[in-house]
C-alpha cells in the first residue's frame, strides 16, 4: 500500500491518473474544439494540429467560404473538420456558434482565441477610427468569445482556452527589421491587444480555475509567407537566434500541448515560440 506522502494530500491533489502514456497525455481523441479565425495562417496550421491530434475542430470565421475549403481540405485527409460562421463584434453570432455546438456535439473542450482584425501604419499616421475599428475584434471580440464559450466550459467544469498573442505582446517591434517596409511594421492596435490579451490570459487563469478550466496564451513569432520582401526575411532571420522565421509545423506542437493534458498543470502561462527573438 501507497503512503499518504506518496498518494498526495487527501482533498488536494485531485489527479488521480496514475502513469498515463506520454501518447494519452497529448491525444485529442474525441475533444471538440473551436478555433477562430481557424483559416487563416496561424489558425490553420493550429487546426490541422489539433485534428491530428484527434479534436473534432470547428474552424470558424466571418469568411465562411474560405473556412469551408480549408475544413475540406483537412477532411480530405481524414481529420473531422467543420467550418462555421463567427463574426465576434456581434453577440448573436458568438451565442449562437455557441449554441449550435452545444446542439451538434453537447459540449466544447478546447477554444483557440485566434481571429484577428489587423490594421497598418505607424502611429504618427493611425487614426482614432482605426483604433477602434480593430479594438471591436481584438478586445471586446476576444473579451466576448471567452465568456460565452468559456460559460460552456463551467457548466462541464472542465475545458482548455488558448488565447493567440504574438510576440508584439511582449517586445516592442525592431523597426530596423522592416527597413524601408513600414506598411509591414506592427501598428500601436496590434500590440496593445496582444499585450492586453497575455494579461487577460493571467486574470482568466484565475478565474476559471475553481471549475477546472485552464487558459493560457500562445505568442508565435513570424511565420515565413513567400509573399514577404526578401530584405525584410532576411533582415527578421539575421534577427532571431535560430536564424529563421517560423514554417509550416513550427506552432503544431506548442498548440496541442496547451490544448491537452499534457499541459493539464499549466495555466495562466503565455508560451512564447519565436526562434529566441524575445531573448535578445
Amino acid at each position: 500500500m501507497r503512503s499518504e506522502t506518496e498518494r498526495g494530500t487527501p482533498g488536494c491533489n485531485r489527479d488521480s491518473r496514475d502513469n498515463v502514456h506520454i501518447r494519452d497525455l497529448f491525444s485529442l481523441e474525441g475533444r471538440v474544439a473551436v478555433v477562430t479565425g481557424g483559416a487563416g495562417r496561424y489558425g490553420r496550421q493550429i487546426s490541422q494540429a489539433l485534428a491530428e491530434a484527434g479534436a473534432i475542430v470547428i474552424i470558424a470565421s466571418r469568411d465562411l467560404a474560405r473556412c469551408a475549403g480549408v475544413a475540406r481540405t483537412l477532411r480530405e485527409c481524414g481529420l473531422d473538420t467543420h467550418a462555421m460562421p463567427l463574426d465576434l463584434t456581434v453577440d448573436a453570432s458568438v451565442k449562437g456558434l455557441a449554441v449550435q455546438i452545444t446542439k451538434t456535439w453537447g459540449r466544447l473542450d478546447i477554444l483557440f482565441n485566434n481571429a484577428v482584425t489587423i490594421s497598418t501604419g505607424p502611429f504618427d499616421q493611425y487614426t482614432l477610427g482605426e483604433w477602434e475599428r480593430v479594438m471591436e475584434c481584438n478586445s471586446v471580440g476576444l473579451f466576448r468569445a471567452c465568456h460565452v464559450f468559456g460559460d460552456l466550459m463551467i457548466q462541464q467544469k472542465s475545458g482548455s482556452i488558448v488565447n493567440v498573442a504574438s510576440i508584439y505582446g511582449v517586445v516592442s517591434p525592431d523597426f530596423k527589421v522592416y527597413d524601408e517596409h513600414l506598411e509591414m511594421t506592427s501598428p500601436p492596435s496590434y500590440a496593445f491587444a496582444k499585450g492586453g490579451m497575455v494579461q487577460l490570459t493571467r486574470y482568466l487563469a484565475v478565474h476559471f480555475a475553481r471549475y477546472g478550466v485552464r487558459v493560457n496564451c500562445l505568442s508565435p513569432g513570424g511565420l515565413y509567407s513567400p509573399q514577404m520582401p526578401e530584405d525584410f526575411v532576411s533582415n527578421y532571420c539575421a534577427r532571431t537566434p535560430l536564424g529563421r522565421m517560423a514554417g509550416p509545423n513550427d506552432i503544431k506542437g506548442a498548440a496541442v500541448f496547451l490544448a491537452s493534458d499534457a499541459s493539464a498543470y499549466i495555466t495562466g502561462h503565455n508560451l512564447v515560440v519565436d526562434g529566441g527573438y524575445t531573448a535578445l
